[in-house]
């Protein structure tokens, strides 16, 4: 059987197998693994001799590990597995004639000893490490552990070992992880001297032999340190043999293995400084072992000192020493953190903290980014220490303005580009992102200086960019653009601390001393020559800066043409990744800057011609995915988009207050006409479905409805945008909806035409106004066909929404006209099962915009347009739909406004109130709509108890209190247009039809007449909840 199971293991691993071959051997091996004997036959193979291949021998092992984790092996034959695995290991570990086994097989013999150990350590191996450890022997009569094969076998088992029961990173169960702390008591009871003098013995003996050895010795001590008395590892024996290791960051060259050695030794050091303990007992540690002085020289060393700035700077040992640093710093801040300790204790966390404050400066401003980012943290923490005590004492920021000073005068130096890079090019992208990132890292911890001393911040970033600007004025475009940008960047920081609620002023003065200093700044940036300063990124930043501080130009407008200038210049940048982004930040500036521009419209107009052709193209085979690669073959769409926010702009600067209505209607049809043309040119290819004249005519639809937001913001029921454009203006938009529609009406069974058509229908209604009323049923049957989504229904809803708010009675002829159609294709739309979780959500979505145009028409007085002789048939309709969902107990929220929906018909053709006053009886009601009264009490009132009789309703969720409260409003607005009719009505039919008892009946009805809307809302929950707790 053994050579069955190995020929089907070499059969599955070969890549030239026959397939069907190779899947009849996975099937063999699948069964093998479930077979409660099938670990044994896999353990004779293993072990036998002369040896399988590597790949039978791995795989075989695998098999037994995976049936001793799987519970296929009882105790007994376990400890069977273990004496034939330790048989072997003696035979080929334990002498030194052994021949080793592959680094792969090692491992995967330690993980199956590890779970040997997981499982009999307790009872059963408690020789365990005897065991192992007489591996590390040539001889029983051997007096040194002098047997390197077995010596790096046990080492691999006790990194093994941690990584199953002490490693913290990893994820356990809560029984897991007691049974790791189990092992790990028991490990410290009974063998943990014992181990720990082995690595004693293990780095006395082979120090200078054998690096290998020596580094999973280090680590071994590393990694266990965490977890075991710290007086075995911190005693004098082993520190000396640890900074014996550390001598060899002494040397300026070293040979192979020995880098690692060294960097294993410092994490010894960080792996302690780690280790938990009181915050007291940490500086003591700190202290004694001296590490401000191991620091001191590892700095010192000629791989961090003398070959520093050279192609032999050691970058491993700079991280790793900067490790050391990081971790140290954070326990000497958190001990001047806490409350609790001693004053003793503080003064010697303050004295460490100035001792390591040159350690953190020279790490920090490594000229790796790397190496920076490593003491990132502990700077956060010392800073956010300090802005604590600041708070608490501001007396004391001016003290630490000696450790302030130079950590932001570092962390200005860090976010300049270094001299090696070079800005845009195409193969130091990743590169370039990860620099940003460090900048967004560097910037938190520049906005934490600043809260602790604003001052010294202020006057920091004012030197650099003073200092900066006069190079510019001396220098010109000999400056190194590093600087500039660095300049660049600070001042946009600098709005962080100056800018508030989005401005630079406050009643037209500067909102404080921080605002005032950057309004300085501005103006010596527009006024300086930084225009004829040609890099990308300053020209880039240069932008975003003029963006961020619209405010400074609208108090300095008469900068403005010179910035427009530049823009008009930028937008035609040579390099893609600039001109695309102002196209965007150009949209920005005009937008906020649209009352102080005055006429340029005409030199905008001509100067952005070539930009405004719209060209449609098709992606490219392999473009998907891949669109936004890089920056100069960005993706068509991203193109376009970025080109909809120029004819934003230009629709912004064509419609300022300075221009007059007849000229803005002259600079529309001037960017329109082309459109038009294009529309008409490819209509026909369209039809054909060419799929470049139909995106041609999508881009086109979509370029008139941004040019129309352009022209206004104005936004139906929306009391704070601006008013309506001028008559002229939506006369001539007129001519973009039409050519809109025809376009549509022709393709739409297009869902991209009807989406751009969509986007533009919505921006028109702001330009074109109610004049859009006429067109309105042509929109809907182009939007709306068979074919549209659920997706596209309820986004049309919104629209409508938007309609009826804006024009309210205007909307009445043509809504009573379409109302009937409209709700029909809803009312399908809704009926379809949805066949998904994405098609379930759509479905809610769509019960939801339709609940909300229901409320939209009730709320703007337009209630009777569903009365109409013309709408008559659907009205049970609509009833039914929101009686349905006034139930669903799986959509709480549909439920509520289903109730809020209710509400409104009760209030919109119940009539007058008559209660509470009329409680006699003897007042008739007179509803606005005959029949009406009775129809709310027998059809609407019911609607209340049956959400919550559903089996599955929990009377205790919020959102079926909250759809409760909204029926309890319900009733309550009855009973106000029906007074005493109601209360009999649920005294002697639909109460005691609901079983309910004489007491409660009352006491319901009681508080239906006393309680006012907002009582009896909340009152309806909670007597629900006491019915069905």
């Amino acid at each position: 059987m053994e050579d069955q199971v190995a020929n089907a293991i070499e059969i599955a691993w070969n890549p030239s197998s026959d397939q069907a071959l190779k899947a009849q051997a996975f099937d063999y091996l699948n069964q093998l693994r479930s077979d409660p004997s099938g670990w044994q036959v896999c353990l004779s193979i293993f072990t036998k001799t002369p040896q399988h291949s590597e790949i039978v021998r791995y795989v075989a092992l695998e098999v037994v590990n995976s049936a001793a984790q799987a519970g296929l092996i009882d105790p007994q034959m376990l400890g069977y597995v273990r004496d034939g695995l330790m048989a072997y290991l003696r035979q080929v570990y334990g002498q030194e004639t052994g021949a080793p086994d592959s680094a792969s097989i090692q491992n995967k013999i330690a993980q199956t000893i590890t779970y040997l150990f997981s499982a009999l350590y307790a009872a059963g191996w408690e020789s365990f490490f005897d065991d192992v450890l007489s591996l590390t022997y040539k001889s029983t009569s051997s007096t040194s552990r002098d047997n390197p094969l077995g010596i790096i076998f046990y080492l691999r088992v006790v990194k093994s070992i941690h990584d199953e029961i002490g490693d913290v990173l990893v994820s356990r169960s809560r029984n897991e992880q007691d049974k790791a702390n189990s092992l790990k008591d028991l490990i410290r009871e009974r063998d943990m001297q014992k181990i720990t003098n082995s690595w004693q013995e293990i780095l006395l003996e082979w120090r200078d032999g054998n690096d290998t050895i020596v580094e999973l010795t280090l680590r071994a001590v590393g990694n266990w340190v965490s977890w075991i008395d710290i007086s075995l590892v911190v005693n004098q024996t082993m520190l000396d043999l640890l900074f014996q290791q550390l001598l060899r960051a002494q040397k300026a060259e070293l040979r192979e293995g020995e880098q690692k050695v060294r960097d294993a030794a410092v994490d010894v050091f960080t792996e302690i400084i780690g280790k938990k303990m009181k915050a007291e007992d940490k500086i003591d540690m700190i202290v004694f072992l001296n590490l401000e002085s191991i620091v001191t020289q590892l700095s010192n060393s000629a791989p961090l000192h003398e070959n520093r700035f050279t192609y032999k700077y050691d970058t491993d040992l700079a991280e790793t020493v900067a490790k050391l640093v990081n971790n140290t710093v954070i326990d000497i801040v958190r001990a001047l953190d806490q409350d609790s300790v001693t004053p003793e204790c503080k003064e010697k966390a303050n004295g460490l903290l100035q001792a390591f404050l040159p350690h953190i400066l020279r790490f920090f401003s490594d000229e790796y980014d790397e190496v920076c980012s490593t003491v990132i943290a502990c700077v956060n923490d010392l800073l956010t220490y300090l802005r604590k005590v600041s708070k608490a004492n501001p007396s004391l920021a001016a003290q630490h303005s000696s450790i302030l000073l130079p950590l932001l005068k570092a962390i200005i130096a860090k976010m300049r580009y270094d001299e090696t890079s070079s800005w845009g090019e195409e193969d130091e992208q990743t590169d370039e992102a990860e620099f940003q990132e460090l900048r967004k890292r560097l910037g938190v911890l520049q906005q934490i200086v600043a809260s602790v001393d604003e001052q010294l911040y202020m006057d920091a970033v004012s030197e650099v960019v003073g200092t900066t600007f006069e190079n510019l004025r001396q220098s010109g475009t000999q400056l190194d653009w590093r600087d500039l940008d660095l300049a660049l960047h600070e001042m946009f920081l600098f709005g962080d601390i100056a800018v508030r609620a989005g401005s630079l002023y406050t009643k037209n003065q500067p909102n404080n001393p921080a605002a005032e200093r950057l309004i300085g700044m501005m103006s010596r940036m527009v006024e300086s020559d930084i225009r004829s300063f040609t890099h990308p990124a300053t020209q880039l930043q240069f932008m975003e800066i003029c963006v961020r501080y619209t405010s400074f130009f609208h108090h300095h407008a008469h900068l403005i043409p010179g910035v427009l200038e530049s823009f008009l210049q930028l937008v035609h940048h040579p390099v893609k990744k600039v001109k695309v982004r102002s196209w965007y930040l150009f949209q920005r500036f005009v937008k906020h800057s649209r009352n102080q521009i005055g006429n340029v419209a005409q030199t905008v107009v001509e100067a952005l011609g070539d930009l405004l052709v719209i060209k449609a193209e098709l992606p490219s085979e392999g473009d998907e995915g891949d669109e936004m690669s890089s920056d100069d073959h960005e993706g068509v769409d991203a193109v376009f988009n970025s080109q909809l926010y120029l004819i934003e702009a230009v629709g912004i600067i064509c419609s300022t207050p300075a221009i007059s209505p007849d000229k803005q209607v002259v600079y529309a049809q001037s960017v329109m006409n082309p459109m038009f043309a294009d529309i008409e040119r490819n209509l026909e290819a369209a039809k054909s479905n060419d799929e470049r004249a139909m995106l041609q005519i999508h881009h086109d639809i979509m370029a008139l409805g941004t040019l129309a937001r352009g022209f206004s913001d104005w936004i139906p029921g929306m009391g704070s945008s601006g008013p309506l454009p001028p008559a002229e203006v939506s006369e001539a938009f007129c001519q973009a909806s039409e050519a809109t529609l025809v376009a549509l009406e022709s393709l739409k069974s297009s869902f991209n035409i009807r989406t751009a058509a969509r986007f533009t229908f919505s921006r028109l209604i702001g330009v074109v106004g109610s004049r859009i009323l006429p067109q309105l049923p042509r929109w809907i049957d182009g939007l709306l066909t068979q074919t549209s989504s659920r997706d596209e229904m309820a986004l049309f809803l919104r629209l409508l929404d938007q309609v009826i708010f804006g024009f309210k009675g205007e909307v009445y002829a043509i809504l009573d006209t379409l109302l009937t159609p409209f709700l029909e294709r809803v009312f399908s739309c809704i009926a379809v099962p949805a066949a998904g979780t994405d098609d379930e959500i759509q479905l809610a979505e769509l019960k939801r915009e339709y609940v909300n145009f229901l409320l939209a028409v009730l709320g703007n007085d337009l209630g009777s347009v569903i009365l109409s002789e013309r709408n008559q048939p659907i009205f049970e309709t609509v009833i039914s739909t929101i009686e349905h969902f006034s139930k669903d107990v799986e959509d709480f929220t549909t439920a509520k406004m289903a109730f809020t929906v209710l509400t409104r018909m009760v209030i919109s053709w119940g009539g007058p109130d008559i209660a509470p006053e009329s409680t006699n009886g003897t007042h008739t009601v007179q509803p606005a709509l005959p029949g009406f009264g009775q129809f709310m009490i027998t059809r609407f009132s019911p609607l209340c108890w049956a959400l919550p009789a559903t089996p599955s309703f929990n009377s205790k969720d919020a959102q079926a209190r909250q759809a409760l409260s909204e029926a309890g409003g319900l009733q309550r607005t009855i009973y106000l247009k029906t007074g005493v009719e109601y209360l009999e009505y649920l005294r002697t039919q639909e109460l005691p039809g609901m079983g309910m008892g004489a007491e409660l009946i009352e006491e319901f009805v009681s508080a239906l007449a006393r309680l006012d809307l907002k009582g009896f809302r909340g009152f309806f929950p909670t007597f629900i909840q006491r019915l069905r707790p």
